[in-house]
């Protein structure tokens, strides 16, 4: 059943504050295949439910969230979730963090990644919040 879906832009501007988001990958995609992620089926990723069960386990909110929105068009969603924690040295973001990322920085799962968008990026489309945006945008698609 179709649901709606927050952009996490949308969601950094509703928080005001940077926010933290995760996407999965295909696993094994070829150089040669630019659009596998397309063929990319979320619900049947074991790697992304453990990563949800880990949240729920560790009572860490999280909801699906579209990618930044563009004016130009719209991508279908792929999986990503928003993560309800401001990055910071609490210890529940710490654990999130490792749980996520070797002391390096560098993923634990190469078919993982682990963002912030700063809130100064969402910004840059806070007309998109203005009563009736998307309605005159879809007008004119």
């Amino acid at each position: 059943m179709p649901y709606l879906i927050e952009h996490i832009d949308a969601i950094a501007r509703q928080k005001q504050r940077d926010v933290l988001f995760v996407e999965f990958h295909p696993q094994d995609t070829e150089d040669d295949a630019p659009f596998s992620y397309l063929n990319f089926e979320y619900e049947q990723d074991a790697r992304r439910q453990a990563f949800l069960d880990w949240l729920d386990e560790h009572s860490i909110g999280w909801c699906p969230i579209a990618p930044i929105a563009d004016e130009c068009g719209f991508e279908s969603y792929l999986g990503q979730v928003y993560i309800d924690l401001t990055m910071d040295e609490s210890d529940t973001y710490c654990e999130l963090r490792d749980h996520l990322e070797h002391p390096d920085g560098s993923m634990r799962d190469d078919n993982v990644r682990f963002y912030v968008l700063k809130l100064e990026v969402a910004m840059q489309n806070a007309h998109h919040d203005e009563p009736g945006f998307w309605e005159r945008w879809a007008d004119t698609f």
